[in-house]
C-alpha cells in the first residue's frame, strides 16, 4: 500500500466539522462573502483607476490591496465553496493544484504586510516631510515601492514552497480545508527541520519588519503632530493615518490569531475557521474602511450621486 500512496498526485482535503453541521448555511455565507469581496474591491480599484483626481500615491499604492484580496480569495473561496457541499471522501485535489493554492495563499498574507509597510512610508513622507512629498513620491517611486513589495513576497514565499516541494511524500491527507505550506510538508516522512527553521525565521522577520516599521513610522508621525499647533494639519493627519492603521490592525489581529491557535491542537477547528476569516474579514473591510474614511472618495461618491439625481 505504501507504494500506492508514495508521492501520490491526488490528495484529500480534511473537512471542517463546523461546516458539516450546516453545509448550506456555510455555503451561502462563503458565497456572499466572495461576491462582496470581488464587487467591493474591484469597484473601489476601478474608481481609483478611472478618476484622475484619485491618481495620488496613497490611492495608487492602496490599489495593491484590492488586487491582492481578489487574487487570494479567488484561489481559495471557489474551491472551498465546491468542497463544502461534498462528502469528505470526495474532497480531492491534485498535488500541483495544491501547491499553486498554497503559494497564492502565502503570497496573499505576505503581500498584505509588504503593501501596508510601503503605504506607511507614504504616510510618513506626506506628514513628516510635506514640502518634499511631490518630489519623493513620484510615479517612479510608487512603481519601485510596488515592485519591491511584490518582489520580496514572491522571493520569500518561493523559497518557502521550494523547500517543501523537494520533499518526498508518504501521506495524502491535507489537515486543513485548503492547502498551505505547513499542511504540505506534513505529508512528508522525511526530516522537515529545515522547513521549520525557515518557516519560523520567515514569520519572525516578516512580523518584526512589519510591526517595527509601523511603530517607527507612527511614532515619528505622532511626534510631528504633537509639535505642530495646527488643528487642521493634525486632523488631516489623524484621518489618513487612522484609516491605514485600522486596516493594518485588522490584518495583524487575524494573522496573530492563527499563529496563536497553532499552539493549541485541541482547538484545530477554530484555527482552521480563523484561517478562513483571515482571508474574508480584512478583504471585506479594506474597501469599506478606505471608502468611508477617505475624504476624496466620499466627495467623488457625492458628485456621482448628484449627477445621477440631476439626470
Amino acid at each position: 500500500m505504501e507504494n500506492l500512496t508514495y508521492n501520490s498526485l491526488t490528495l484529500q482535503l480534511e473537512s471542517l466539522s463546523i461546516f458539516s453541521y450546516s453545509p448550506y448555511l456555510a455555503f451561502f455565507f462563503l458565497l456572499f462573502s466572495y461576491v462582496f469581496i470581488i464587487v467591493a474591491n474591484v469597484g473601489i480599484a476601478s474608481l481609483i483607476i478611472v478618476n484622475k483626481s484619485l491618481h495620488q500615491p496613497m490611492y495608487l499604492l492602496f490599489c495593491n490591496l484590492p488586487f491582492n484580496d481578489v487574487l487570494g480569495n479567488s484561489i481559495m473561496l471557489p474551491r472551498l465553496l465546491s468542497d463544502v457541499l461534498r462528502p469528505p471522501a470526495d474532497r480531492l485535489i491534485s498535488y500541483y493544484e495544491c501547491v499553486v493554492q498554497a503559494f497564492t495563499i502565502h503570497i496573499f498574507g505576505t503581500a498584505c504586510h509588504m503593501v501596508l509597510m510601503i503605504m506607511a512610508f507614504d504616510r510618513y513622507v506626506a506628514i513628516c516631510n510635506p514640502l518634499r512629498y511631490s518630489v519623493i513620491m513620484t510615479n517612479r517611486m510608487v512603481l519601485k515601492l510596488t515592485v519591491s513589495a511584490w518582489g520580496t513576497a514572491f522571493v520569500l514565499v518561493g523559497i518557502l514552497l521550494g523547500l517543501t516541494i523537494r520533499l518526498n511524500r508518504c501521506r495524502t491527507l491535507i489537515t486543513s480545508p485548503y492547502c498551505d505550506n505547513a499542511a504540505l510538508f506534513r505529508l512528508s516522512c522525511e526530516s522537515v527541520v529545515i522547513n521549520n527553521i525557515y518557516g519560523l525565521t520567515f514569520t519572525v522577520v516578516l512580523f518584526t519588519a512589519s510591526i517595527g516599521s509601523i511603530v517607527l513610522t507612527y511614532t515619528k508621525i505622532t511626534a510631528v503632530c504633537l509639535i505642530s499647533k495646527s488643528k487642521t494639519f493634525n486632523s488631516k493627519a489623524l484621518k489618513t493615518c487612522s484609516t491605514h492603521l485600522v486596516v493594518y490592525l485588522v490584518m495583524l489581529f487575524s494573522g496573530v490569531s492563527i499563529i496563536t491557535l497553532h499552539r493549541f491542537p485541541q482547538y484545530s477547528d477554530y484555527r482552521k475557521l480563523c484561517s478562513i476569516f483571515f482571508h474574508i474579514v480584512p478583504s471585506s473591510l479594506n474597501p469599506i474602511i478606505y471608502g468611508l474614511q477617505s475624504t476624496e472618495i466620499k466627495k467623488l461618491f457625492s458628485r456621482l450621486k448628484n449627477k445621477q439625481l440631476l439626470s
